[in-house]
């Protein structure tokens, strides 16, 4: 029993080989989990929900419409930046527009974004080996990358792999690949705020206006063809923050009532908690040794500063490197604040966040056992189709009480020495 329970800790990061077990059952599961996307696509009958919208938008810009409120579909408009019409243009010339072979290309993509997840995992080194196998649980994010095909799955693939080099120090590349995975649905916004904390505190002040145009250059570049012919219009329909989705299919506020759930107070409400959340953690947890107020002040005087000749001439770098597993802990805890602030969560929005959970439920000092119950609850709040008032308010408790593990959770070292972190 004792050897058993000094299985299931965490080994010190220090012993050797340690990686290399989580890398090997990484590995392992990659290929189980590979087996079971090909039975899902097999044997499990295909939902279909919005590819025959996706498709009849894209109709319409392969004809050459560049006039957002042209481009309709079953669903309704076409309320996707540009990025998404070019990744499902080439989806449709891979896969004709026909839904099976359409399958085996998500199930590729699905397996990639695990690949991509478990490369996160095992460089943070915070997860014990056995708790990789968490990742592959999801009956509900299976069904949304092979059964569903939506185009959450292409943007938080793009997502994954922006954090995956972020922790590899390449912020502009980094910026570019996160810019991209904006362009195909604006819910990555919610990982900019606690992204642009972290290029605060890493980066100079010409670094961070370098990466922050190169991010832009690719909005305009994927938008030329709309921005050049209806401006106004791609604007409103692409980037719309003011959308009111319908009751019925929210799985997070079911139990608020519905003539509340749609009104103007509660969205405004929300969004105040959401930057007051935000504000509060990066004053008092990611940036606790410094002040949120002071890590600004020091970053509006360096910019005061950026044309003045001894700053031009200096040779001295300000970047100093974060620690990998504080870059991940303040990138998963911002989205997941914006996951519980965000006025509705439909089925396909569990992609934005679940690969997160593993992560923050380790980040938080709980036992083992209460993890796994937690894990558990979320996953069961998900697949409880359709919501109901009980539901949806055991994963706002869960959502909240998680929260509030985190925030009396150890604060994160957050500068390391190259060395160390190599």
């Amino acid at each position: 029993m004792a050897g058993l329970r000094s299985l299931l800790k965490d080994p010190s990061p220090t012993l050797g080989g340690y990686k290399i077990t989580k890398s090997l059952f990484a590995s392992a599961l990659l290929v189980l989990d590979s087996i079971l996307v090909a039975l899902i696509i097999a044997y499990v009958p295909y939902t279909k929900i919005d590819w025959d919208a996706y498709m009849s938008q894209l109709d319409g810009f392969l004809r050459g419409e560049k006039d957002y409120t042209q481009l309709k579909g079953d669903t309704g408009p076409l309320v996707y930046p540009a990025g998404f019409l070019y990744v499902y243009s080439g989806v449709k010339f891979l896969t004709g527009g026909e839904v099976f072979p359409a399958q085996i290309l998500f199930g590729i993509l699905y397996i990639v974004n695990l690949g991509i997840i478990f490369f996160i995992y095992i460089t943070t080194d915070l997860l014990p080996w056995w708790a990789f196998g968490l990742l592959c649980l999801s009956k509900r994010v299976h069904s949304i990358f092979i059964l569903r095909l939506f185009n959450d799955c292409f943007a938080m693939t793009l997502l994954h792999a922006s954090l995956a080099v972020l922790l590899c120090k390449r912020w502009h590349l980094a910026l570019i690949i996160f810019s991209g995975a904006v362009s195909i649905k604006m819910n990555v916004l919610l990982y900019a705020p606690p992204l642009f904390l972290l290029m605060l505190k890493a980066l100079d002040i010409k670094d961070i206006l370098s990466a922050l145009f190169a991010a832009a250059l690719v909005q305009i570049i994927l938008g030329l063809p709309f921005l050049l012919t209806y401006p106004v219009e791609y604007i409103s329909r692409a980037f719309n923050l003011g959308r009111v989705f319908i009751h019925f299919w929210s799985v997070n506020f079911k139990f608020v009532p519905e003539e509340r759930f749609v009104s103007k107070k509660f969205a405004c409400a929300l969004l105040a908690l959401h930057l007051m959340l935000l504000a509060v953690f990066a004053h008092f947890k990611w940036s606790k040794n410094e002040g949120l107020f002071h890590l600004l002040k020091s970053r509006i005087s360096n910019a005061l500063s950026i044309f003045s000749i001894q700053t031009f001439h200096s040779s001295e770098s300000r970047n100093r490197p974060l620690s990998r597993k504080y870059i991940a802990t303040v990138m998963f805890t911002g989205n997941f604040i914006g996951i519980i602030c965000a006025r509705s969560l439909h089925y396909q929005f569990y992609s934005w966040y679940f690969y997160s959970l593993p992560f923050l439920l380790w980040k938080v000092p709980f036992p083992t056992p209460l993890r796994l119950i937690l894990f558990a609850g979320v996953e069961l709040c998900w697949n409880i189709y359709p919501s109901n008032m009980y539901s949806s308010f055991m994963l706002f408790c869960i959502h909240l009480f998680i929260l509030l593990g985190l925030w009396v959770a150890p604060v994160e070292c957050e500068y390391v020495r190259e060395k160390k972190e190599e």
